[in-house]
């Protein structure tokens, strides 16, 4: 379950072997959750949900006697490769915040490993677009913003203070989540809770580190941009390059917006059909209210 603390609809996300059979259950026992999308039937709902977005598919605005909730289905092959690929940063870039898991089952160690593989590679990515120093709060705010860098409903429809807000009520959440990955890495860096600070090494050696540990999607696309001059570098001679790039950062933020624009919209197109006409607007309408209260502060 993703609950932020600005919002006001509990969020789940529930990972499934078998997308067409859970849907098919799901449909039956809860038609009214589904948008008109249902008359075709599980498989044309499983085919959506894998074929289009980011291999998720959102049931929204569902009373609940908690309030309203929404909650998402997403295979398990596609949230593995997700976590380890980062190839739409949707739901990995969700799991970079604090999140309370319902159910995992203990002998997955595929998805636990992944879990833990995408924490890794958020830190290994955020040190590299900090500077030598920095304070916890920018630590944090760095990893929980991934995932929304490139998002246009940050621009049209979000709180503008949306990341900050789930950074700052939930401060000790993120020690807890990322203090284990942070304790592993004090060869490269230090946070000092009790002063609010934290420093890292930058030096060419530190910063390859840091490359050599970055998700498949990142690392191609670091390829692709240090070869736009006609020459064939490798992976091993891109990434020695780009240790003694200052501008190196540059290049990472541009990776990762370009990763989620592309998710982030193809994602809310597809939203405007699996929620339906009605339900769209209504949520469109109070994300709109939240952006509006948030720039009148």
């Amino acid at each position: 379950m993703i609950n932020s603390p600005q919002d006001n609809m509990m969020d789940f996300i529930v990972a499934v072997r078998d997308p067409q059979a859970w849907h098919q259950v799901n449909m039956a026992q809860n038609p009214k959750h589904y948008s008109a999308l249902r008359l075709g039937g599980p498989h044309f709902i499983s085919r959506i949900q894998e074929n289009w977005g980011a291999k998720i598919y959102f049931n929204t605005l569902i009373p609940t006697h908690e309030g309203m909730m929404k909650y998402g289905v997403i295979s398990h092959s596609s949230l593995v490769a997700d976590l380890l690929d980062w190839d739409t940063l949707y739901v990995a870039g969700r799991l970079h915040k604090p999140v309370l898991m319902l159910h995992k089952a203990a002998e997955d160690e595929e998805l636990h490993n992944a879990l833990k593989l995408n924490l890794y590679f958020a830190v290994h990515t955020a040190l590299l677009l900090l500077p030598e120093l920095f304070s916890e709060e920018q630590l944090y705010m760095t990893l929980a913003g991934l995932s929304y860098a490139g998002d246009f409903r940050m621009y049209v429809g979000e709180d503008q203070n949306k990341v900050r807000n789930i950074v700052v009520a939930q401060i000790q959440e993120f020690r807890t989540l990322y203090m284990p990955v942070l304790k592993e890495l004090e060869e490269y860096v230090i946070l000092d809770t009790l002063r609010g600070m934290g420093e890292q090494d930058t030096s060419p050696p530190a910063r390859l580190y840091h490359l050599s540990m970055l998700p498949k999607r990142l690392q191609l696309m670091l390829i692709r941009e240090w070869n736009k001059d006609g020459r064939s570098r490798d992976l091993e001679d891109v990434l020695r390059a780009a240790a003694h790039d200052t501008d190196v950062e540059d290049v990472i933020h541009k990776g990762i917006q370009d990763i989620v624009k592309i998710s982030s919209l193809t994602q809310s197109i597809k939203g405007i059909l699996t929620a339906g006409a009605t339900k769209s607007v209504r949520y469109s309408w109070s994300k709109v209210k939240k952006m509006w209260k948030s720039l009148q502060r």
